[in-house]
């Protein structure tokens, strides 16, 4: 899962993807980038680290030009010790394109070869987002006529990388001379949306993850990219978009709305705030069935994205809530960082109980999802040692039992803790005195009820349906080996480049 934001403005546009990039912090914390367009010319830096670790005064004033796009990682494919692999990307020809992507190709390693092999074109890292890159580059080359290009050449040129490309893409690029490129893959998988900024100068145009990035830069939501759809923009503000795949089909991740976006996001017109509001009523009718209410004194949130559905579950049940742990604003998101022991570790430094809210209490914990384990368990202690009485774990997702291949960072089934095993044995291993999942079929309608026209959801880590159907236990088993032989070393400093047209600077 990564953030993305691409701009057309009238003006430096360096700052707004900075600010941008903040509002998207949550989406990857392992590595930010910004590329932008000045003439013929692109610049860019990126580095390991958070947004405001890798920029500095003198790489912002490294970065001219009234276009631009921007990136913050969370790594899936390829491997999080690689500088070379945080994005932007860039290649020369046929016009020069940088390029950044959120989420995860499942038949990259097919297109890699058949780019060497019929294409003749290089890649140079393990990342799926340069094979996709040079997919676009490629298919630009075979539909441009001649040197220049029109706005049919652009979206025959998408048209044709759908063909070709299986999986999750969100995607933004620059193309040098021409504009903005923004596109999203025909299931709409991974969400995309565009604003646009009255100045006095004329329109800016804003394509992003997440509608949060839009209106804290003070762009206007307009909608969300359509599956399969493509957005150009030109430098001179002029906004154009086209259908660009045959069958497209809205079926957007679930893991959006239960963790990933942020709260004040709009994403495929659902509030993700209101869906986990609905996510607390609908396991607080769980509770109720399965539990003792007079055996619970008090609700509390693991902070911060279960918050919404603690509140409505303790409102609805008329229990007492709570705030007993207090988080550390300034560690990262445990999930989306990489290694096991990293996480552990984590957990405590980002987490501390406040004892009067626990001791001598029957406490039920509400966390939005359960993946590994190690964060609950480290929580169920922390909980103990703070006093409780006993300690019940709600999640307002269903057990999470199998490999994601679309972007999230599960792709082993060995590293989840629901695989293979009950409900009661998964409480047993996080120690806490009682489990409660929500079903599926009530967190999809959560979602559904903010907006009914959502039918289907890519929903495989819970129900091992993936929705690309290229995916089979022999895909699954090479991705597994393939995590477990990657590197979590990281490494310091930064790339910069400064790039004219034809050069390989890079």
């Amino acid at each position: 899962m990564c953030g993305i934001v691409g701009v057309v403005g009238r003006g430096p546009v360096n700052q707004l993807l900075y600010d941008s990039l903040l509002l998207l912090q949550h989406r990857g914390q392992d590595a930010a980038g910004i590329a932008t367009s000045q003439g013929s010319h692109f610049n860019m830096f990126k580095a390991h680290g958070l947004v405001r670790d890798v920029f500095r005064t003198r790489n912002m004033r490294s970065l001219p030009g009234v276009s631009g796009i921007g990136h913050v990682r969370y790594p899936t494919a390829g491997s999080s010790a690689s500088e070379e692999e945080a994005q932007p990307f860039y290649v020369n020809a046929p016009f020069g394109i940088t390029f950044a992507h959120n989420g995860n190709l499942t038949n990259w390693r097919e297109l890699r070869e058949s780019l060497y092999r019929v294409d003749r074109r290089h890649i140079n890292t393990n990342s799926d987002s340069e094979v996709l890159l040079n997919v676009l580059a490629h298919e630009l080359q075979s539909a441009a006529n001649g040197v220049s290009l029109d706005d049919d050449t652009i979206f025959r040129a998408v048209a044709a990388l759908h063909k070709r490309v299986r999986g999750a893409y969100a995607v933004v690029a620059q193309i040098s001379g021409y504009g903005l490129l923004a596109f999203r893959d025909p299931h709409g998988i991974r969400p995309l949306c565009i604003g646009r900024q009255e100045t006095e100068e004329g329109v800016e145009w804003m394509a992003a993850s997440e509608s949060v990035a839009l209106e804290g830069s003070g762009f206007v939501f307009v909608r969300d990219v359509e599956p399969g759809e493509a957005v150009f923009v030109d430098l001179d503000g002029r906004m154009v978009s086209r259908q660009c795949a045959d069958n497209p089909q809205l079926v957007p991740c679930i893991f959006e709305y239960v963790y990933f976006a942020r709260p004040d996001s709009l994403i495929n017109g659902v509030s993700v705030y209101d869906a986990r509001l609905r996510m607390g009523e609908y396991l607080a009718d769980k509770v109720a069935r399965n539990m003792r209410l007079g055996d619970i004194d008090v609700v509390m949130p693991i902070p911060d994205s279960s918050r919404p559905a603690a509140m409505q579950l303790a409102a609805r049940l008329n229990l007492d809530y709570r705030e007993g742990l207090i988080k550390n604003r300034y560690v990262g998101r445990t999930f989306i960082m990489p290694g096991q022991a990293v996480r552990r570790k984590s957990v405590r430094q980002k987490l501390n109980a406040i004892g009067m809210e626990f001791k001598g209490k029957n406490v039920l914990l509400v966390d939005d999802s359960i993946v590994r384990g190690t964060t609950s368990r480290e929580i169920v202690d922390m909980a103990r040692a703070a006093g409780a009485n006993k300690v019940y774990f709600a999640s307002a997702a269903p057990p999470v039992r199998f490999p994601n291949v679309y972007g999230i960072d599960m792709p082993t089934q060995s590293e989840l803790i629901a695989t293979g095993r009950s409900d009661e044995e998964i409480a047993q291993t996080i120690g806490a005195d009682g489990l409660i999942y929500q079903d599926l079929q009530d967190m999809q309608q959560s979602v559904t009820d903010m907006n009914p026209a959502l039918k289907r959801f890519e929903a495989s880590c819970f129900d091992g349906q993936y929705i690309t159907g290229d995916i089979t236990a022999e895909y699954l088993e090479r991705l597994g080996q393939s995590r477990r032989s990657s590197s979590d070393e990281e490494s310091s400093g930064g790339l910069q480049f400064n790039m004219g047209y034809g050069s390989n600077d890079a």
